[in-house]
């Protein structure tokens, strides 16, 4: 079995029996030096032909075939594995992977290309948790999706207080449609209890108490300053004011004080 990265981020590698570490550290066999790539981000672990994908840290992004994997995952000739954004198709040791076809400028209708079918595989949005037991996990959002406890579901949560099948998410061109399966405790956008809606970038999706954010490509990079409005208005009572008042209030003083000198001779 082995590893083909069509975009050339790495040469193919042919898997050895035991663990084949992919990560930024140098003693990784595979150094993938990209953002959003931890230390040891993953892990390809193969005995007797039998290959599987290992997460060593939740937060690391690893998804296979559109979904993110969450736990150990078998892996088989044709499968699409990304890590954070940088992808690879699983193969066959004997199978040769296609020639290289020479650059040329991205086609919308290349759809035969398989660097082209990766790309369409890059999740366009994420929920990433920031409450409980799925604080800093990050779960790939591909199509549609049903979130509950029980283990069918794509991505599966633990915790009494989540229903089996809790609500259904799909992924919308500009968001993402949230759909409440009739739970106990309820589905919210932004603490407001919905039976359906879209949830945007950057708004909240809770299910009952399990808090999640929803994220989109460059959110973490990006940093909006969203103080100018505020920070404009106390220009128009700035310092200068203060300064004048200041000024009339001892020419008043003064003035007083003259008039009763005056009064005095």
């Amino acid at each position: 079995m082995k590893l083909i990265f069509p975009n050339g981020e790495h040469e193919p590698v042919n898997l050895g029996e035991g663990i084949t570490a992919i990560g930024t550290a140098a003693d990784c066999p595979i150094v993938l030096a990209a953002p959003g790539i931890a230390m040891r981000h993953a892990e390809i672990h193969l005995r007797n032909g039998q290959a599987l994908v290992r997460v060593p840290d939740p937060r690391n992004t690893v998804v296979l075939n559109g979904r993110q994997v969450t736990s150990d995952t078998a892996l088989k000739p044709g499968d699409l594995l990304l890590f954070a954004k940088i992808g690879c198709q699983v193969m066959a040791a004997q199978e040769k992977p296609a020639p290289a076809q020479p650059a040329r400028p991205a086609s919308a209708s290349d759809d035969n290309d398989g660097r082209t079918r990766i790309r369409q595989a890059l999740p366009k949005f994420m929920l990433r948790g920031v409450s409980g037991s799925t604080f800093g996990k990050t779960y790939a959002l591909v199509g549609t999706m049903t979130i509950g406890r029980q283990q069918d579901c794509d991505i599966a949560l633990p915790g009494d207080e989540i229903s089996r099948h809790h609500a259904r998410v799909q992924v919308l061109p500009d968001g993402v449609m949230v759909e409440d399966m009739g739970s106990a405790n309820g589905t919210f956008i932004n603490d407001k209890r919905v039976h359906s809606g879209v949830l945007k970038p950057g708004e909240e999706l809770r299910l009952d108490t399990v808090r999640f954010l929803l994220m989109s490509p460059g959110m973490e990079t990006a940093k909006p300053n969203p103080q100018p409005a505020a920070a404009a208005a106390p220009a128009k009572s700035g310092p200068g004011a203060g300064v004048w008042i200041a000024i009339g209030v001892i020419v008043l003083v003064a003035a007083v004080a003259g008039a009763k000198f005056a009064g005095l001779f």
